[in-house]
């Protein structure tokens, strides 16, 4: 074979092996293979609504609000789950419904009292994580948060992390779930740091995280770490914007805003979750009782608009 045809016919072979883009040949371009997108390609991840965002609709309109705003999926609360079952509503048929619609669930909030202080207090607080695991499941989320509210302040990473790992196991085993740790500022567990370390410590391949960029800023933890984690150790990731006033040390929930109308440097945020090799599911939470006042479709039609618009600044 003549030596130009063997050369032609290798790259030809090579790009289709995928063996080219890490190549460092003088003169060889890199290929880049694209990811899937979403949001009509304005979007490299799936866009969900954390159902806190247009929290005084009824669960069965949460699902049909954000179907027709344009979301990817949805991330209930269990007390809405809970309060769907006691009126005697079937969640498997919820989940088959938002299927139906289009919809996934990527997460549920959450496990609350899942991680107590000692042993007694971790042996009962069993059945409810069951319960709420269960619960999720037959929605069919992914994942379920791993709620650190009981810990207590001077807790032992190694008890938290080691109960963690524990949950993890419940979860997969027992429900086909997983079950992935966060951090709030009001809690023990406050920064992602911290989450972070408890989640490496729990010594399990299926631990992760759920980072909220909210908790990163008025925790004063910061966003630079996001840089150093892996995609594959993020669950979900959620999102929203904070005012310039109150003061930091004053801002609560009810203070978060649209993404792109307040301080957060959200385009960079983005930039640093992308270069993560995250693949997930990012989720709009807001907890602003001004737009529970308002349109709740329209609330949620806004707050993808918004989204889609720092997505395009940011350039990813």
């Amino acid at each position: 074979m003549e030596r130009r045809k063997f050369i032609t016919l290798g790259v030809t072979a090579g790009i289709a092996a995928g063996s080219l883009p890490g190549s460092t040949l003088a003169g060889t371009p890199k290929i880049e293979v694209p990811g899937k997108r979403y949001q009509k390609g304005l979007s490299p991840w799936p866009v969900c609504l954390d159902t806190a965002t247009i929290r005084p609709a009824s669960l069965k309109d949460k699902v049909k609000i954000a179907a027709k705003a344009g979301y990817d999926a949805i991330e209930p609360w269990d007390g809405e789950l809970q309060k769907f079952e006691a009126e005697g509503g079937s969640l498997k048929d919820l989940g088959k419904e938002i299927k139906d619609l289009g919809l996934f669930v990527p997460s549920v909030i959450g496990l609350w009292n899942a991680l107590p202080p000692t042993k007694d207090l971790w042996e009962s607080s069993l059945k409810d994580t069951r319960n709420r695991m269960r619960m999720a499941a037959d929605i069919g989320a992914e994942h379920i948060q791993t709620i650190p509210n009981t810990v207590g302040e001077n807790y032992s990473q190694k008890w938290v992390a080691d109960r963690y790992r524990d949950i993890i196991e419940i979860g997969i085993n027992e429900f086909k779930i997983y079950p992935a740790l966060v951090f709030v500022k009001y809690f023990p567990v406050k920064t992602l740091g911290q989450a972070a370390g408890i989640a490496m410590d729990a010594n399990h391949p299926h631990a992760m995280i759920i980072p909220d960029v909210y908790h990163m800023y008025i925790s004063e933890g910061g966003f630079e770490a996001i840089k150093l984690l892996r995609g594959e150790m993020i669950a979900i990731f959620q999102f929203n914007d904070a005012p310039a006033s109150p003061a930091l040390a004053q801002l609560n929930d009810e203070h978060r805003v649209y993404p792109g109308d307040g301080i957060l440097p959200l385009e960079q945020i983005f930039k640093d979750l992308k270069g993560t090799g995250f693949k997930g599911c990012v989720s709009l939470e807001i907890y602003n009782p001004e737009y529970w006042k308002g349109d709740l479709q329209k609330v949620a039609e806004t707050g993808l608009r918004k989204t889609l618009e720092v997505f395009q600044k940011a350039g990813v």
